[in-house]
């Protein structure tokens, strides 16, 4: 496999290793919830390499999808490099706008995306995915470089989306009117969701000399089932008498058809639509899926994407929810956003946005949940100053509707939570010798319970009166700790301490405290792994 070499690499190779955790600090005040939680919907505000770092406690191998839009680095973004890499020519980078002019761009880029790129991995589930959104500037250096950290046979396939029609010339020689999608897996468990083709062979209740199919509505049915939800999905199609047939909604207005016109041609060229009849005597349009042993015919999903919204009709959509021309030229299409969500997650998935921009994302994942009663959750990520001001307000507007909008669903709003959360200070075992900085017992907990097991943190499982932590496959773990530096220096594990842990489990107990006054017998008879803060934070392997 060819390999891609880039100034920096060698610092920033294992740069993802050396950043340090930091405290999430909820903000009730700028959250839309009862209660906020690191379980909710999550807004969090600031770096998104300390962010995602910050996340692993609590969301490593949890991410089913993650979706990124990050910099195109077409020279015109004024991007800035922002790492602090332990490099002094990295250092000289720092704070520095990245243009045209900039011989070093490409090199700065790929130091950008490699270590956030490698904490996305260890984000995501075993049969999740990862689609990043590209032009042509940094294709080529992305695919070499998501081949290295992914693996080259976990590519899954680039997309190409037609962001707008026309328009002038943007090259020397030719109107450029598509981008790049590049998607990868995890493992080969994953799996491409086509919802037409859910369910046994019973359902297959229907036959031709083909063989046994079944017959899915056309005509898009529950939510954003309007016309104008999808305007570019209501066209007519002919019926076997010659009659233009065109999609009708539930309640009986002006509807848009399941599958945009480029697929339509496709299943109508290949004898896939049947119509039939309805009581008042109307053509009704269906797809035909047929069904054997080894296989399901049907059109499979095509990787140029001609149908989905493009930017102009994203633009004028975040205007009607702001009710003014918002900063973002080029924001993404909830129609692209949805399309992969829809094929990649289902019910109680996380979806993961670290470049949130304008919140495309969680619009996307709390619409589909109200058209599917389901229930995806969404983490964004927004390091600029407008990550409350556009991000999370154009999420509360989702949630609670838009009384202007043309869109029922958005109109009436889709319902829902969030909590926000800022980064707060380092997690750093030095300070506990100072005593300063010193994290809340949760925050500590996290942490500690990660570092030492690498399994999910649940918050739930605290139980700050017995000092229980979490419950990993061989462990249970507990935390002997204040925030103040005072107690810190006087208390340690003591035989009674010992006595008054929780019932034994049969699982090894790990115990973190500033001391301990009982010998190594004492730890064998209560089976005690004992780590003394702050020195023997470590991740424990048996």
């Amino acid at each position: 496999m060819p390999t891609l070499h880039f100034k920096g690499k060698t610092f920033v190779q294992n740069h993802h290793l050396a950043v340090k955790y930091h405290q999430l600090m909820p903000k009730k005040e700028l959250s839309l919830t009862d209660k906020v939680s690191l379980c909710d919907n999550l807004i969090i505000q600031g770096d998104n390499l300390i962010a995602l770092k910050s996340l692993l406690p609590t969301y490593s191998g949890k991410i089913k999808f993650i979706n990124i839009d990050p910099p195109y680095n077409t020279g015109n973004e004024k991007w800035v490099y922002n790492d602090n890499v332990n490099s002094p020519m990295i250092n000289e980078w720092l704070g520095k706008v990245v243009d045209k002019e900039d011989m070093t761009r490409h090199d700065k880029w790929l130091c950008m995306m490699m270590p956030r790129l490698k904490l996305l991995k260890e984000l995501l589930s075993e049969d999740g995915a990862i689609a990043i959104n590209i032009e042509n500037n940094e294709y080529a250096n992305l695919k070499l470089l998501l081949d290295e950290i992914f693996g080259e046979s976990n590519f899954v396939g680039t997309f190409i989306w037609r962001k707008k029609e026309g328009g002038g010339q943007t090259k020397e020689y030719f109107v450029t009117e598509h981008e790049y999608i590049v998607l990868y897996r995890k493992s080969p468990s994953f799996v491409w969701i086509d919802d037409t083709l859910e369910g046994d062979d019973t359902s297959f209740n229907k036959e031709d000399e083909l063989g046994k199919y079944k017959l899915v509505k056309l005509a898009k049915w529950g939510n954003t089932s309007r016309k104008e939800d999808r305007p570019k999905m209501h066209f007519p199609i002919v019926a076997p008498d010659g009659k233009k047939v065109i999609p009708y909604a539930p309640d009986g207005n002006l509807g848009r058809w399941r599958v945009g016109k480029a697929r339509m041609d496709l299943l109508i060229e290949n004898d896939l639509v049947e119509f039939r009849k309805n009581n008042d005597d109307e053509w009704l349009a269906y797809e035909k899926i047929y069904f054997d042993e080894n296989d399901i015919k049907t059109i499979k999903e095509r990787s140029i994407l001609y149908d989905l919204t493009n930017t102009a009709d994203a633009s004028k959509q975040l205007t009607e929810i702001f009710g003014k021309k918002d900063e973002f030229d080029t924001p993404k299409p909830l129609d692209l956003v949805k399309y992969f969500i829809s094929h990649i997650t289902k019910d109680n998935d996380i979806i993961l946005d670290s470049f949130a921009g304008s919140a495309t994302t969680a619009h996307a994942v709390l619409e589909l949940n109200k058209e599917e009663d389901s229930n995806r959750q969404f983490i964004l990520v927004e390091m600029e100053e407008y990550a409350n001001s556009i991000t999370a307000e154009r999420v509360r507007r989702v949630i609670k509707g838009v009384k202007t909008a043309k869109s029922e669903l958005l109109k009436k709003g889709t319902g829902g939570s969030f909590s926000y959360f800022e980064l707060g200070d380092t997690i750093e075992m030095e300070s506990l010798l100072r005593g300063k900085n010193l994290p809340s017992f949760t925050e500590f907990a996290r942490y500690l319970f990660y570092t030492a097991t690498g399994e999910e943190f649940n918050e739930k499982a605290i139980n700050e009166k017995t000092r229980f932590i979490g419950e990993s496959k061989n462990y249970e773990a507990y935390l002997f700790y204040k925030a103040d530096i005072d107690w810190l220096k006087k208390n340690a594990l003591t035989l009674e301490l010992c006595k008054s842990l929780p019932k034994f489990k049969n699982k090894q107990r790990l115990v973190f405290a500033p001391a301990k006054y009982v010998d190594d017998h004492t730890l064998l008879d209560y089976r005690i792994d004992f780590c003394q803060l702050p020195y023997e934070i470590y991740r424990i392997q048996k």
